[in-house]
């Protein structure tokens, strides 16, 4: 089973950029899809953003101009970049990746993200 590891969370104002990492137990090149979902309180978790092996990136039309995701240096690691922050991106946010093999999917745990002035 693959881990995935969330860090980068926080508090900001409005307007303000915060950056996610997602740290996986094994390389990226195990996965076809990996991305990120978020959840807010009473909702259910909605997808955000995926990159997928072929180097395509989708995001929500809620995020799509702030939010960008990116690969890391390092062979398992990848980023969320949330800039113009609102309020309403307060929720925790998941990472995500699916694999190759089975379409095995593996969450991270979640990391808290909370806009308010």
């Amino acid at each position: 089973q693959v881990q995935l590891v969330e860090s980068g969370g926080g508090r900001v104002q409005p307007g303000g950029s915060l950056r996610l990492s997602c740290a996986a137990s094994a390389s990226i090149s195990g996965f076809y899809a990996m991305g990120w979902y978020r959840q807010a309180p009473g909702k259910q978790r909605e997808f955000v953003a995926t990159l997928l092996s072929t180097a395509i990136t989708n995001y929500a039309d809620s995020v799509k101009g702030r939010f960008t995701l990116s690969r890391g240096n390092a062979k398992n690691t990848w980023y969320l970049q949330m800039d113009s922050l609102k309020p309403e991106d307060t929720a925790v946010y998941y990472c995500n990746a699916v694999q190759w093999v089975l379409s095995k999917e593996s969450w991270g745990q979640g990391t808290q993200v909370t806009v308010s002035s």
